[in-house]
Parts: C-alpha cells; structure tokens; sequence
C-alpha cells in the first residue's frame, strides 16, 4: 500500500493485528521492503506482534528523487575531506521523518524499530529525535558512522559499485547474484535458487540505480550522528556478524559503546546480509529482546 508519509509516498506493508505491538523493520542501502525474510516476519507475527515494512524513498515502489540528478560521490567525499559543506539531495534525517510519517498514517503512536545497515543509521535518528515513538531499538549490522573506524576494503567496494552498468534485465539479475555471492555468510548460507527468486524478484519489482547514488550520499553525508548517540534512551540491542566485510564488527561495536545500557550481540559466520538460513538463528534473539519491552 501506498502511503502519505512526510509530505511524500512511501510503500508500505502490514502483518499482524494492529491491535499488537509494533516492530518497523528500516531495510538498507538500495534494498527493498521485500528483502525481509517472510519466515522472520511470520515468525514475530505468531508471538504477538504487528509488522510494518517499508521502501525508503529512492527504492523500491517509494517516491523516485531523479529530479534531483546523481550526486558525484567522488568529489562530494574530496570536499567532505577538506571540511566544506556539501549539498545532498536528502539526509539520514530526513528518511527517519519518513518512516516516523509511516507510523502516524498507520495510527501507530509507538514501535520497536529494527534497521539493517543504513537502516540501522535511520533507526538511531529516529530515537534520537523522536524517543517518545521509539519502544526500543535495534541496530543491526550498522554503525555509529564516527570517524576512524575501519573501512570497507577498496577491492571489495570496486566489485558492488564500480562494475559496468547492465543493459538488461538478465544481466542485472547476474550482477545481483554476484553481489549476493561477495556477501555471503560463511555460516548461513542459503541454495542457489532461493538466491537466484530472491534477487530476481527484488530487480522486477523496482529498478532504481540511481536512487541507490543518492542514499549513498545521504550516508556520506551524516557525519555527526556519532556525537548524538548519547542522546538515545530507548531500549537498545546492536547485532553484528563477526565476517562482516562491508561494515567491520568494530563499527557495531562502537555503536554499542556510545549508546548508554545497550546489549550488545556478535553472531559467529554472518556477514554483511540477512539470508532465509539466518532466521532460525536470529528470531530468538529479537523476540526476547522485544517482549522484554513491550
């Protein structure tokens, strides 16, 4: 369904009673809604909870900024780096507002918001300017984008950015499986056709490329993030895979520290995804977690 969020439209969808306790789930960098395992979701509904799942703007069925052209990530980071101000097309903070305008057109006043990557980002600006809305929070495989931290290695983020730009379906599909296959978790891994319907289905559902240039300079762009994790009084867990090569282990980490009375929870084998075999692993995890604050 299609809502009015924030003064533009975001796709969302709904599970469970809306009676029940909230969880948002935030997806991450150029994913969509659908990314969610459906065995995760079915598997919170059955204990009792509501499941709202959303596209952020630029992705999925969610509104398209190409009006606002591609950002030039390369000299937007050089200008960064000399300490001048660069113009965004959107912020971190602004897609936080969007999902906060998610909730309030579905009459929900509260929810435990759980974000994976740069939604983990977005879900620590929601309980930072919104604590009042956020019952607890988890940050999964995300960071507190603090300077010093180590970084992706430039080999690895050459072969999910920098490759050819596909000029059909089919060959977006292979590009897809390919940056599925760089993210693998050693200890959770699922068949190659479970792989192949998911990464297929995501490319015909929405194709948006340049709206993933554009998250990814809202990212680069929210520097100061760090120095208001302090501020968070929600209830926090930060989950991290201990073979993330995307977002090393001590980004989660260093989240968990700057955010007073979190848990912290490192899972052996799991990478830089949330793949079908990891469901069974992590369900637990979140429902003791969530009906400890409910």
């Amino acid at each position: 369904m299609n809502l009015s969020a924030n003064g533009i439209n975001i796709e969302a969808q709904d599970y469970g009673n809306p009676s029940d306790p909230c969880v948002l789930l935030l997806i991450g960098l150029g994913l969509q809604l659908t990314y969610w395992p459906r065995s995760m979701i079915s598997g919170l509904v059955s204990q009792g909870y509501r499941v709202v799942v959303m596209d952020n703007r630029d992705a999925g069925l969610s509104k398209s900024f190409d009006e606002l052209g591609v950002p030039n990530l390369l000299w937007s980071g050089l200008k960064q780096k000399f300490g001048f101000e660069v113009e965004l097309p959107y912020t971190l903070e602004d897609m936080a507002q969007d999902a906060l305008g998610v909730m309030s057109s579905l009459g929900i006043e509260k929810a435990h918001v759980m974000g994976m990557s740069m939604g983990g980002m977005i879900a620590q600006h929601m309980a930072i300017c919104a604590p009042n809305r956020v019952r607890s929070l988890v940050s999964m495989m995300s960071t507190s984008s603090a300077s010093g931290l180590p970084a992706p290695e430039p080999l690895l983020l050459k072969k999910l950015f920098m490759t050819s730009v596909p000029k059909t379906q089919e060959a977006w599909i292979e590009q897809g499986i390919k940056a599925v296959q760089l993210l693998a978790s050693p200890a959770f891994k699922d068949d190659t056709a479970t792989v192949h319907s998911r990464v297929a289905q995501a490319i015909q559902r929405s194709l948006r490329p340049t709206g993933v240039v554009r998250q990814l300079a809202a990212v680069m762009g929210d520097t100061q993030r760090s120095e208001r994790l302090h501020l968070i009084q929600s209830p926090t867990l930060v989950i991290h895979g201990d073979q993330d090569p995307l977002i090393a282990p001590a980004c989660g980490l260093d989240t968990h520290h700057r955010i007073a009375h979190s848990k912290w929870l490192l899972i052996e084998g799991l990478s830089h995804e949330i793949p079908f075999a990891l469901v069974p692993t992590l369900l637990p995890h979140l429902l003791e977690f969530f009906n400890e604050h409910t």
